[in-house]
């Protein structure tokens, strides 16, 4: 029904739906920093789900980490893409690792022993033989470092245990390192209507790189569900106390933000959309090499993504008015 929409995977020339779905929130609860790291408790079987509708709505795009639950996302994603492993296109991260029975992170290692276990494991939880996508899930590191990262990915390319490979970072210097390299395809980083990234895209499109945009509702934000009044729980990322979170502030939803979503509201609402609808049009109305990978738990919240794919992009004008109205231009 949607699946006709379509982006490439940049050098790779992969193809998948101009719309992808973000596994951080199916891995359940694990922590990072002594915090909650996950989204709150969560339904495996509604997980699964939620992942086959998503399969049957034209989205074949699926991001995980093994960082997420600590390898539970990937878990999910193994069983539900079960017997359906040639319709999806799976991208996962390395970099973190941690103790998968006490669910907390303890640390980073990007040394080429440890990149491809941590290949392997991923490999076994995702019950594949390969994966299509792997980014480096880390920013801090140096530049001698990402060329012993990357002639690790190019091995690995090789002995096709990856098919491409690329950068989850919003650093456009970072992104230059990577780009380099023959099989790097793709560069994540955040994009939404809150927080704009010319120069990541400029960058991408010149590069032929594919702009994997995380965090495309804010956190949940554009969704439009929260008010002044909204609190959310301790045990979700968003209320956990997180610095580097920055549209809620121990779960509450900053007055910044709430100001801004309520000036392009009308913008992102149009044609029947819904906010969330309209923000995913609005990454889609920034660059033809954007796909949006939004989060979800449920099998509404897919059907509800999934169907801004119907709605297509917003137009120029649209995307024009919303800079102004947010003086960035």
């Amino acid at each position: 029904m949607t699946g006709k929409f379509t982006r490439k995977l940049g050098r790779s020339q992969i193809e998948v739906s101009a719309l992808g779905m973000g596994c951080w929130a199916i891995g359940g609860p694990f922590y990072y920093g002594g915090k909650p790291d996950g989204w709150g408790n969560i339904n495996d079987e509604e997980s699964v789900k939620a992942i086959r509708t998503a399969l049957d709505l034209g989205i074949n795009f699926f991001d995980t980490a093994d960082a997420y639950g600590v390898g539970h996302s990937e878990e999910v994603l193994g069983k539900a893409l079960a017997g359906k492993r040639n319709e999806a296109v799976i991208s996962t991260k390395f970099a973190h690792f941690g103790n998968s029975e006490t669910k907390t992170l303890n640390g980073t290692n990007i040394s080429p022993f440890y990149i491809e276990k941590a290949c392997d494991a991923s490999l076994k939880r995702l019950k594949t033989d390969y994966i299509d996508v792997y980014l480096l899930h880390e920013w801090n590191i140096g530049v001698a470092d990402v060329e012993i990262v990357c002639s690790v990915l190019e091995k690995l390319v090789e002995k096709g245990k990856i098919r491409t490979y690329g950068w989850s970072t919003d650093l456009v210097d970072g992104a230059v390192l990577f780009a380099r390299r023959k099989n790097c395809s793709v560069i994540q980083h955040c994009l939404n209507v809150f927080e704009d990234a010319p120069e990541m895209l400029k960058f991408c499109s010149e590069n032929n790189l594919a702009s994997i945009n995380r965090s495309p509702l804010a956190m949940g934000f554009l969704s439009g569900k929260f008010d002044k009044n909204s609190v959310l729980p301790q045990d979700d990322v968003r209320g956990a106390g997180h610095e580097w979170v920055p549209y809620f502030k121990d779960g509450r939803p900053s007055d910044e933000f709430m100001k801004m979503l309520d000036s392009v509201k009308e913008i992102l609402t149009s044609k029947g959309r819904t906010p969330a609808q309209g923000a995913l049009a609005w990454i889609w109305g920034k660059s033809e090499i954007t796909i949006p990978i939004p989060g979800f738990k449920t099998v509404k919240q897919v059907e509800e993504n999934a169907k801004a794919m119907e709605f297509g992009s917003l137009t120029k004008n649209e995307t024009d008015e919303i800079e102004l109205i947010l003086k960035r231009k």
